[in-house]
């Protein structure tokens, strides 16, 4: 049986949370030549390279991610020891670390990871971010899965894949409206204020070539690309607000909405984008079975 050389790991670790030979090498006190022997030794005993080199910058591979979440356990542990016996062991916590696009429905975030919200043994980690740079970051390993309510572009020889998570209808809701009356769709329209999701959206797109096939030119209150924000706004207006239902799925539920009409022909999907990984994180692979993906 290999027994892990803590030393190395520790050089390892300092490179790693440094992103530089030279600033590590300075920091314990090292030749970087020394160093570098360090690493290799280590990527030696595990089998695996540890960094990749992408222009000046030392880059982690997938191993080296993995490598490195083992390594922040290890000596946060160490720590933990040194600074108190009292404290009961607690068994070693597995990362999730998950991108969000920064505009996607709260609601739906909270609904795919809900299984692991409330478990003692998972640490969640949750970015925000537009899809460019958190499928960067899905790319270089630094995170595990993206949420988003796009496909990302894929090739054949592209690594990632996507997941279609749920695809839900569309709804125009507001403030409920006095009894007997009923909104009449397309028809009022033309005559309530709206407020809509930004012109770049695909839910915009599809409902703006409903208003244009039914000739009505609306009255526009708002575009917003944040579904919180839309959530927020939809409460306070006394307009109508193009959303999926679970954004506003509280003030559905309690009255302070109501859905005037749901369009069956404007959809929005959700997606859970993961790369194909050597070594794919398994809470991953748990989380897309829960979803049915």
């Amino acid at each position: 049986m290999r027994n892990l050389n803590f030393n190395h790991l520790r050089y390892f670790w300092a490179v790693a949370h440094e992103g530089s030979l030279t600033r590590a090498a300075a920091r314990l006190h090292l030749s970087q030549s020394a160093l570098s022997v360090q690493i290799q030794k280590l990527e030696h005993q595990v089998g695996h390279a540890l960094f990749e080199r992408v222009g000046r910058k030392l880059v982690l591979t997938e191993a080296g991610q993995i490598a490195l979440d083992y390594a922040d356990t290890v000596f946060r542990m160490g720590d933990e020891l040194l600074s108190t016996l009292s404290e009961r062991a607690t068994d070693r916590r597995q990362v999730l670390r998950v991108g969000a696009l920064t505009t996607l429905s709260r609601n739906f975030q909270l609904e795919f990871l809900r299984p692991l919200v409330r478990r003692s043994d998972v640490e969640l980690i949750v970015r925000s971010g537009n899809t460019r740079d958190l499928l960067a970051q899905l790319e270089s390993h630094a995170l595990d899965v993206v949420l988003t309510n796009s496909a990302a572009p894929l090739d054949a020889r592209s690594p990632l894949r996507n997941h279609l998570l749920d695809e839900q209808p569309v709804s125009l809701v507001g403030r409920p409206l006095e009894r007997g009356r009923r909104f009449r769709f397309p028809h009022d329209l033309a005559l309530e204020p709206l407020l809509l999701p930004s012109q770049d959206s695909d839910v915009r797109i599809a409902f703006d070539r409903l208003l244009e096939a039914a000739s009505i030119r609306p009255t526009v209150l708002a575009e917003v690309d944040d579904m919180a924000m839309l959530r927020l706004l939809a409460r306070e207006s006394e307009g109508i607000t193009l959303v999926p239902p679970i954004v506003v799925r509280d003030e559905l539920e309690s009255g302070l909405l109501m859905e005037h009409h749901r369009i069956p022909e404007v959809t929005e999907r959700f997606y859970a984008i993961v790369k194909q990984r050597r070594f794919p994180n398994r809470l991953v692979a748990e989380l897309l079975d829960k979803a049915g993906a």
